[in-house]
């Protein structure tokens, strides 16, 4: 066994058997809880301390890395970690167990140091040479091992000093958090979030923790109450806390309910929780309504501190909902998280917009079944439209008179095809008379595909067809450019000519060019804009080939585009970027205006 080996086995088991079952409070030099852990000051210094000025190879450790960590291969990070370990444990004097967490625990860190050794001779070696002339900021590596990243714990580092060991309020009330079970690399989240008590007297925290403790909270409720808020450990105990957890307790939930709804991973806003729980006592709901929904769902509560609910709240208010509703409405709430159910709406709200349904019928429709919608996350509504092989006007009065369809919709979910209606004898009439005049052959395999790519009313069809001859194509060009690519009179009329205005009239390309690529249009016009810009930039910088096809330019997928054209030039990258954020800005002011 070697020497380490030895002071690890040392040091565990005396901190495994220090007064173990005592729950008592002695003094700030050693305090014991009940889960046995003991906090002992570190060890006296017999060296000085005083910071030594930096020099540029040093300046690597107090500099904002990217959070990173760079491949090591598995030999390397062995040594450097063995060497990191005796280097804080035997020449700096830390605990075992701090040396240990820093060494293994702060991968960032690691990769920096060893940038700055040679790799090439045995790593041990390098690192222990390199840090006897370099001493290193201490800091660092401790608050990465408490699982911050640099970017989190650049401004928190201490001012004028570099040894953890000058730090002791910091290793004391750290300590004191370790006994009391708190998880090393959670503790870093607490001392960003509550750095002040890591500068105050140990006691303080002790208190703060044994205040929690009094309101009949165990010590693991505790950590993760503290972990998810860390902000309690502030100033006194937390009044916002304090009325949530009385307002819990009224609806007649022991603590045991409240322990077992807290996920220490979350962030909770105790303030945001209180108002949303005055939101429902406003909404008309007694003690026992609020208690059968809470004890359904503590998710409505919980998930976000209440953001999500809140969120859904205002939703139904634009749909129409009346407070008084709403209260009802949340006593029969599905089997479905707050988040899911927020989403769900949205996702078909934006279907039923895609779907063209009037905003009153709209209002109407999700007012009426808001359970039913936001239990179901529906298909998107071009799949649906091709699966079904209807459209937009025959798909929005079918959800209307069939709401509870909309279960047969969602993701994943088998969709048969509607069956003919009646009504649509007439439009399937002009729909074979259109296929007819495009050279189909009655009844044949062919005519039966198309039918089915074809959406629409047979006259709304032939007047699509009729728009694009109207730019200056023969019916004979236009006829062959449908059977090439059939979905272009999918479209409705001011899409198409919003695309073909595009091509002619603003990138100077001859009409021509849709008849020798007519699946033009079945992109969109930021895909074909953001491209074409780009293939002109490429001409302007003599890159490109002067004469290339359409098809080529905006067909062949993003990366190969990136691949094959942009990265011609130095500058392209950095050229299709910016022209990709003037388009595409461009496109959503116009739809936000």
């Amino acid at each position: 066994m070697t020497h380490l080996q030895k002071c690890r086995s040392t040091s565990i088991l005396k901190w495994a058997s220090s007064s173990f079952g005592q729950n008592q409070l002695n003094s700030s030099k050693s305090i014991v809880w009940s889960s046995g852990y003991s906090f002992i000051s570190p060890n006296t210094r017999l060296y000085r301390t005083k910071r030594v000025a930096q020099t540029e190879d040093s300046e690597i450790f107090g500099q904002l890395e990217i959070d990173k960590v760079v491949r090591i291969p598995r030999a390397v990070k062995k040594e450097a970690q063995a060497a990191l370990l005796e280097y804080f444990y035997s020449t700096r004097n830390l605990q075992f167990l701090d040396a240990e967490n820093m060494s293994r625990n702060s991968p960032l860190f690691l990769s920096k140091l060893l940038k700055q050794v040679n790799t090439e001779a045995e790593i041990g070696r390098s690192i222990a040479r390199f840090l006897c002339y370099h001493p290193v900021n201490e800091f660092e590596p401790f608050l990465e091992s408490l699982g911050l990243k640099p970017s989190e714990y650049a401004h928190l580092l201490p001012r004028n000093l570099m040894y953890l060991t000058d730090a002791r309020l910091l290793l004391e009330n750290y300590y004191v958090l370790c006994g009391y079970g708190f998880a090393r690399h959670k503790i870093g989240k607490i001392y960003k979030g509550a750095t002040e008590v890591f500068h105050s007297d140990v006691q303080i925290l002790v208190s703060k923790l044994r205040g929690y403790e009094k309101l009949g909270f165990s010590q693991s409720t505790v950590v993760k109450l503290i972990i998810s808020s860390p902000y309690l450990l502030i100033g006194n105990v937390n009044a916002d806390f304090i009325k949530v957890l009385e307002r819990i307790k009224s609806f007649g939930f022991e603590t045991r309910w409240f322990e077992n709804n807290l996920l220490e991973d979350d962030d909770y806003n105790w303030s945001r929780m209180l108002e949303l729980l005055c939101l429902f006592s406003k909404m008309g709901l007694t003690d026992a309504e609020m208690a059968e929904m809470l004890g359904q769902h503590p998710d409505i509560l919980f998930e976000d501190s209440g953001d999500r609910t809140i969120l859904l709240i205002g939703f139904l208010l634009k749909f129409g909902y009346s407070m008084n509703q709403i209260g009802p409405m949340f006593l029969q709430f599905p089997q479905v998280q707050v988040g899911k159910f927020v989403s769900n709406l949205r996702r078909c709200f934006g279907f039923l917009n895609e779907i063209e349904m009037e905003t009153t019928k709209m209002g109407n429709f999700l007012r009426s079944h808001t359970l039913l919608v936001g239990s179901c996350c529906l298909k998107s509504a071009n799949s649906l439209l091709t699966y079904l092989c209807v459209g937009k006007k025959r798909l929005c009065s079918y959800i209307q008179k069939n709401p509870h369809e909309l279960k047969n919709f969602v993701l994943g979910a088998k969709v048969e095809r509607l069956p003919s209606l009646e009504e649509d004898s007439e439009s399937k009439l002009h729909k074979n008379k259109f296929l007819l005049n495009l050279g189909y052959v009655e009844d044949s395999n062919e005519m039966k595909k198309a039918l089915k790519v074809f959406r629409g009313k047979g006259g709304e069809l032939q007047e699509r067809f009729d728009f694009i001859m109207s730019y200056g194509l023969e019916h004979d060009e236009v006829r062959e450019m449908v059977k090439v690519s059939p979905q272009i009179l999918n479209q409705t009329k001011s899409v198409i000519q919003t695309k073909i205005d595009l091509l002619v009239k603003e990138l100077g390309y001859p009409i021509s060019a849709l008849w020798v690529f007519p699946s033009l249009l079945n992109y969109t016009v930021e895909r074909v804009k953001h491209r074409v810009s780009m293939y002109d930039w490429l001409k302007s910088q003599g890159m490109a080939d002067p004469v290339l096809a359409l098809s080529t330019i905006v067909a062949c997928s993003e990366t190969q585009f990136v691949k094959q054209y942009v990265n011609r030039h130095p500058n392209g990258p950095e050229a299709w970027q910016d022209l990709k954020k003037k388009i595409f800005s461009k496109q959503t002011n116009n739809i936000h205006s």
